[in-house]
């Protein structure tokens, strides 16, 4: 029950999947983004964006997914576990979109409470495009300040993560955790 749960968050392409691998490097057990996972299952079923076409399925697959993940991460027990993404970010992202959602998804961001949580600014040089980031730097922007609006909400102290060398960025999380 004493697994401290941190949380980096950030829009699409900020380094936050690169930050999650070099602390697996490190040994340090990692909860990985499932959101690729849930759009290549909805591609095989057919479905090539299945966020753009069905929002809020794809919202409820990723909740309950990141749910899981909080509760997987007990496991761990006085362990320090790290997430790439959390909860609250389902709900930043239906905002960006304009949409609405259920009550419980806020209900779950309120009942899952993560330790500390690192924000990744967009970063024009390392942001790149791909068949499963279909978003703008643009829009990437307007994601972060989403997620920004929505942590903060929830009461969360946000803490920047400065742009530096993989190696620098790890090294500011690990010492600001006092690891």
């Amino acid at each position: 029950m004493n697994t401290k749960k941190i949380l980096i968050t950030g829009g699409p392409g900020t380094g936050k999947s690169t930050l999650i691998n070099a602390l697996i490097k490190r040994g340090f057990p990692c909860m990985e983004e499932i959101s690729r996972q849930v759009i290549i299952e909805a591609k095989k079923k057919g479905i090539d964006q299945l966020f753009l076409t069905n929002p809020l399925l794809f919202s409820e697959m990723l909740l309950k997914g990141r749910a899981q993940q909080f509760k997987d991460a007990e496991n761990f027990e006085n362990k320090t576990i790290f997430f790439d993404r959390g909860v609250h970010d389902v709900l930043a992202y239906m905002d960006f979109i304009g949409d609405s959602f259920p009550q419980e998804f806020k209900a779950t961001c309120k009942n899952l409470i993560y330790d500390t949580v690192f924000v990744l600014k967009p970063w024009e040089a390392i942001y790149k495009s791909d068949s499963e980031r279909y978003e703008t730097f643009e829009q990437a922007q307007d994601i972060h300040k989403h997620l920004v609006k929505t942590y903060e909400s929830y009461q969360y102290q946000l803490i920047d993560v400065p742009f530096d060398t993989v190696e620098n960025r790890t090294n500011f999380i690990l010492k600001t955790i006092n690891f």
